[in-house]
């Protein structure tokens, strides 16, 4: 008998704080695996989204049942109406992963986001933007101490002029796109 009692209670805190969120994270994100290098890092998100969305979804669940039962919501340890209402959730999760793909050996292609404008970040704007400045003082350093020909010297400044053009365009462009 008290085996029985330990199976119970594994088999209802599993129900309680595991099951359902693990289903639900695998529906709404059937392309997470727990293999190669972000392995580790996929585990502990999924376990964590799953106790959260586990614990939310019973406490949901339960006002639901107090609030809607009429009479109310008689909580006893005979009564099944809160697990019967997480195994449904977690069933309908289970449907919903499988249609997705969730379960499959090859996972389904991960949602690409849609471009936005500005979608060059900061970062990368940054590092464009001090490599056309490290050319032009470059080029600024070397009209100023080498001794050119004249249709050299003309190259040079050509170039430092398209350079400056370049910087300056990718300035407005960012300004008009972060303005509208």
């Amino acid at each position: 008998m008290w085996s029985g009692n330990v199976l119970e209670t594994a088999a209802g805190l599993l129900l309680v704080f595991f099951v359902p969120g693990f289903l639900i994270a695998k529906a709404l994100f059937p392309e997470w695996r727990l293999r190669g290098p972000l392995a580790l890092r996929r585990a502990v998100e999924i376990v964590t989204l799953s106790f959260v969305l586990s614990v939310a979804l019973t406490i949901l669940l339960g006002y639901v049942l107090l609030s809607t039962a009429p009479g109310g919501f008689r909580t006893s340890w005979s009564e099944p109406t809160l697990e019967i209402g997480l195994v449904a959730v977690a069933l309908i999760a289970l449907g919903s992963g499988v249609a997705r793909g969730a379960y499959r050996r090859e996972p389904p292609p991960a949602p690409v986001p849609e471009p936005t404008s500005g979608d060059e970040g900061a970062f990368e704007l940054t590092q464009r933007l001090d490599r056309l400045r490290r050319e032009e003082r470059r080029l600024e350093h070397e009209l100023r101490v080498g001794a050119h020909a004249a249709p050299e010297d003309a190259r040079l400044r050509y170039r430092l002029q398209e350079i400056r053009q370049e910087s300056d365009d990718l300035r407005q462009r960012r300004e008009r796109e972060y303005a509208s």
